[in-house]
């Protein structure tokens, strides 16, 4: 059974995530501009003295109230089904390791390296992939939610894409030898402990932490440029939504929480293309050690 077939076997399971996690973030993106209606119409029942709650003054919190439910009860069935899915996909790809191992009489080191990386391939599907599409859902959802408010606010978001497409393009080329070089390792990890050379386990484990210390400057100097770009952007948000437009209360809430999660989400992106690059490379890998069962 190849990789490719192995996906298909559980596309009913990826599928059922899938709308899990649409539905949930779709919820989640939707309740900040909720949740600053309810905030406006709780402040208009304060100033008008009524003794009373009218519908209007009462609907949006209900909204937000259905809204939020919504967004739990996808998030609890999604946490649930998960590991039900992943868990048996990761077995069909360990045994698909072991037997096209046995069939061509692979070092087990080899296999046992395949197998590890095994591992962070199912993490990567069941954490990585979903926190990949919320971040999509909540950058996606944000700048459209803040176009709304005023365009301006919309082109402020759109110009910072340029630099940090350009600072992701050489992230991207550095970092993805680095995973290479470092999964290159795993394969030789087993045999090195095999040997049990105490200066030849120091010196390799010494070896691959410096490679995963390169990694982590490459993160660190991506994120450094984001943060200083990402603060650009938040100044010229505010600026605009304070000073130059007559926003509500409520809708000046909103308009923060939007920036918020742009900002967080935009933040987020290097560890994801960081654990992507890494997933290409050993997608090559443990597919050759994939055959028919």
């Amino acid at each position: 059974m190849t990789l490719t077939e192995v996906v298909k076997k559980y596309r009913k399971g990826f599928i059922l995530i899938a709308i899990l996690i649409i539905v949930e973030n779709v919820a989640w993106i939707l309740e900040p501009s909720i949740f600053g209606t309810v905030i406006d119409s709780l402040i208009e029942k304060v100033g008008s003295k009524e003794t009373e709650f009218s519908l209007s003054h009462t609907l949006p919190l209900f909204i937000w109230v259905l809204v939020y439910i919504i967004n739990s009860s996808s998030g609890i069935l999604r946490r649930f089904f998960e590991p039900r899915v992943f868990r048996k996909m990761y077995v069909e790809i360990i045994t698909g390791i072991v037997t096209q191992s046995k069939q061509q009489n692979t070092e087990i080191s080899k296999t046992a390296g395949h197998a590890q990386l095994a591992e962070e391939y199912i993490t990567f599907f069941q954490y990585r992939l979903p926190e990949a599409a919320e971040q999509v859902i909540s950058i996606t959802g944000a700048i459209i939610a803040l176009s709304m408010y005023d365009y301006r606010i919309f082109l402020t978001c759109i110009v910072v894409g340029a630099p940090l497409a350009i600072a992701a393009k050489i992230y991207n080329s550095k970092v993805s030898l680095l995973q290479k070089e470092l999964h290159d390792n795993f394969e030789f990890a087993y045999d090195t402990l095999a040997n049990k050379e105490v200066p030849e386990v120091r010196k390799f484990y010494y070896g691959m932490a410096g490679l995963q210390q390169k990694i982590a400057g490459w993160g660190a100097f991506n994120f450094g440029f984001m943060r200083l770009i990402l603060l650009l952007v938040f100044v010229s948000v505010l600026f605009i939504a304070i000073d130059l437009d007559d926003f509500t209360t409520g809708s000046i809430y909103s308009i923060v929480a939007y920036l918020w999660t742009f900002l967080t989400s935009i933040e987020y992106v290097p560890d994801l293309m960081e654990h992507w690059l890494s997933l290409k490379d050993i997608s090559g890998r443990i597919s050759s050690g994939f055959g028919d069962n």
